[in-house]
């Protein structure tokens, strides 16, 4: 084992796992940071997607040897159930969560589109939401939450 230092919402870990440990397991059973999922294990699903270095990442697939320095972001820098950040209230308002397994992941996916991207078209959303998926069908109210987020920021005047 190997001691890694994280640093994960803003905040330095140091964690003791072998090279090969999944950040995903780090986050979830270290620090007890349970919002990524474990979906299926090949980085195709995207219930386990992160924000490593601003890009999204599927924690699944990525060893916490190779993290480094690189900032970790996961859902739970976003807000919490009582204050909602805005990307989730819009998907709260749009009611895209079905059974909800999947929305860490597109919460964190679509974070990293608005970030570079505040004001995205639809099409745009489609494509870079399609690496994300919903058993549940809620595809369209996912698109619409991330658009009603977008507007929000266009509102705000925030890029």
């Amino acid at each position: 084992m190997t001691t890694y230092r994280l640093q994960v919402n803003g905040k330095v870990h140091a964690v003791d796992q072998d090279a090969d440990t999944p950040l995903l397991y780090v986050l979830r059973n270290d620090l007890e940071l349970n919002g990524a999922k474990f979906g299926c294990g090949l980085g195709q699903c995207g219930s386990c997607t992160v924000l490593l270095d601003g890009k999204p990442a599927m924690s699944c697939m990525v060893p916490v040897s190779v993290v480094g320095q690189r900032p970790v972001r996961t859902v739970e820098s976003l807000g919490n159930a009582t204050t909602p950040g805005m990307l989730q209230q819009a998907f709260i308002d749009e009611q895209a969560a079905q059974c909800g397994y999947c929305i860490a992941g597109m919460l964190m996916q679509a974070t990293a589109l608005l970030e570079k991207t505040p004001a995205p078209t639809d099409a745009q959303i489609r494509a870079h939401m399609s690496s994300n998926l919903c058993r549940c069908g809620t595809h369209m109210r996912i698109l619409r939450a991330v658009r009603r987020a977008a507007n929000t920021l266009a509102a705000k005047g925030k890029p």
